[in-house]
């Protein structure tokens, strides 16, 4: 739904080659070498060791597997759109990706804009090496310094939740690396689980993650809940014709509605794996909890993600806005 549409309740279901691009000397992608590979280790996940710290998820096969899970539950979610932003195809555009993670995106878009090129960036080259011949890949921080290079038509991030240190500072670098009349897009979460029927009591396992989740992020100063912020903070760069789309998310198949059925499955399946990728070295890192405990809180929050008596969502917000052409 968008800022002028009502609030609708979701019904519940009573049924039951090599792309690294290193040609350009001033480009500040790191390149691939073996300092950037040299891959971290704990409780049995694997992190990235360029810029430690700057990401608390895993990169490892098992969270890579995840990360396209939600990029086909977005998929489904628009309506096999990659983005909301109405983009031309009958020339040549410049397109970024920040925070590309497998770069399933980029080479979506390097697919279906056959005549643009398409960056991705990432902290870990764990991106295929064999992609469309306009896709490339860049190995870098994106909250550090963007040097001065061509500008971009069109900046995407998603899923970007817990990541960023710096929102206000990413939006104006954005800015500047936008051409005039360039379109930026964002598509985030709402962290905070709710239901609209009552079902949910204060007590919920799941709810209670979504604290805990909110709650470390917060102290390592990295928004664990940045949807809601997303227009506020384009305002703000100075972004212009500001668009913004919220749509619920049901956790679990308890929707009526066929399509959010689907999507509250994969939603509910790609929680179960995000627990331990969100939690297990966030909370052992930032909270002091030993790696069993976190996997008891765990296995408390898969069992109430099952229950179908209770009709949790989240909010997934899209903001779309452009650059004035003056």
């Amino acid at each position: 739904m968008s800022d002028d549409q009502p609030t609708v309740t979701v019904p519940v279901d009573t049924d039951l080659d090599s792309t690294y691009d290193e040609t350009d000397a001033q480009s500040y992608a790191t390149s691939l070498s073996s300092s950037v590979e040299k891959y971290k280790w704990e409780n049995g996940r694997r992190y990235h060791s360029y810029r430690e710290g700057a990401y608390n998820f895993p990169n490892d096969e098992k969270e890579q597997d995840r990360l396209d899970m939600s990029h086909h539950m977005c998929l489904l979610l628009l309506d096999d759109k990659l983005h909301l932003t109405e983009l031309s195809n009958d020339r040549a555009i410049r397109i970024l990706d920040i925070g590309t993670g497998t770069g399933i995106w980029a080479m979506d878009m390097g697919d279906r804009f056959p005549n643009a090129t398409v960056i991705g960036n990432e902290l870990s080259p764990i991106q295929p090496k064999w992609v469309p011949p306009n896709v490339q890949f860049e190995i870098d921080d994106v909250e550090s310094p963007w040097p001065p290079r061509e500008p971009f038509d069109f900046i995407h991030g998603r899923y970007m939740l817990g990541s960023i240190q710096d929102w206000p500072k990413l939006l104006r670098q954005s800015y500047e690396n936008l051409a005039p009349g360039g379109w930026i897009e964002l598509q985030d979460f709402n962290t905070l689980a709710y239901s609209e029927d009552g079902s949910a009591k204060d007590d919920n396992k799941v709810i209670e993650f979504c604290r805990v989740f909110n709650a470390a992020c917060d102290k390592i100063g990295r928004h664990g809940s940045p949807g809601q912020h997303l227009k506020g903070w384009v305002e703000e760069a100075g972004f212009t014709n500001v668009r913004h789309d919220v749509r619920k998310v049901p956790i679990g198949t308890w929707a009526r509605d066929k399509k959010l059925k689907q999507v509250g499955g994969i939603f509910r399946m790609n929680l179960e794996e995000l627990l331990e990728a969100a939690l297990l070295g966030l909370l052992v890192r930032v909270e002091n909890w030993k790696p069993e405990e976190v996997h008891v809180f765990i296995a408390q929050i898969r069992e109430a993600l099952r229950d179908r008596s209770v009709h949790l969502m989240e909010e997934f917000h899209t903001v779309w806005a452009q650059k004035p052409d003056n």
